[in-house]
């Protein structure tokens, strides 16, 4: 009787110890929430955590892949750019002087053939070049009032990179940058441009092929990348940074303070 025993103790002892690992670990997974949370509530919090590792930091922007189709002009939706953490920054090219009122914001999509940038710019005036090319492209623009954005798609090469601007009234360039020389990219490069007197704000959206920006796009990969913005005619005018340079005098070409660009799926399922 007493050998019929052992067996059947070993099995309640195993059971009880089964029982008690069980609910020391539903009481770790539980005891930070809250018990008057809904089911409803406990989702949206997971789906905050997710959106949050798509969030722009402030070295690193997140481009987010667009899961709409374009509109009819062929860029993104407003739905979509909303899906894109925004980089803002007012400061100057050292990193000083903060204008709230030249705020700019930069946001951030992809698609495997195409990148998409929108900058908002805040302006106390506006100055721009009355004459341009057919196609609007206008050298020297960036002695007016422009946003641009440095790409450098391999950080191996230092010192060669992409450079795109955009003028309150639709004007642009594209240059590639290498060892002290620039040359015209023609990129393809897309724009649309709204000026909003009232709200003293102007939009610039860019779209750029990828083609013309790598050979084959890998969303895994780290781009280095800047944002910028001029505004005045005369000096002293208002050079600002997202990464600033910190140069003794204004000098946006200094990749070494470039910030990183990261590519994310999207939250939202791909229509």
């Amino acid at each position: 009787m007493r050998k019929a025993l052992k067996p059947l103790q070993r099995k309640n002892h195993s059971l009880c110890y089964s029982a008690f690992f069980l609910c020391i670990s539903m009481h770790w997974l539980f005891w930070k929430l809250p018990p008057s949370w809904s089911a409803e509530e406990h989702s949206k919090r997971f789906i905050g955590m997710f959106r949050n590792d798509a969030m722009s930091t402030e070295r690193t922007a997140v481009a987010v892949r667009m899961p709409d189709l374009p509109d009819a002009d062929g860029f993104p939706t407003l739905s979509s750019w909303e899906l894109a953490a925004p980089l803002r920054f007012s400061t100057d090219w050292q990193g000083k002087n903060a204008d709230p009122e030249r705020e700019t914001e930069v946001r951030l999509l992809w698609t495997p053939e195409s990148l998409y940038l929108r900058f908002r710019a805040r302006y106390r005036v506006i100055t721009v070049f009355l004459d341009a090319e057919p196609n609007g492209r206008r050298d020297q623009l960036w002695d007016r009032d422009v946003v641009e954005a440095f790409l450098q798609t391999d950080p191996t090469h230092l010192r060669r990179y992409k450079e795109f601007e955009v003028s309150p009234n639709g004007f642009w360039i594209d240059l590639d940058i290498g060892s002290g020389e620039k040359h015209d990219m023609k990129s393809g490069l897309r724009r649309r441009v709204i000026l909003n007197e009232a709200a003293k704000t102007w939009v610039a959206e860019i779209a750029l092929p990828m083609k013309y920006l790598v050979e084959r796009f890998d969303p895994a990969a780290t781009w280095r990348v800047n944002f910028y913005r001029v505004e005045g005619a005369a000096e002293p005018r208002f050079y600002s940074a997202w990464q600033p340079t910190r140069t003794p005098a204004p000098n946006f070409h200094v990749p070494e303070a470039f910030g990183e660009l990261v590519f994310a799926p999207s939250t939202l399922p791909r229509k």
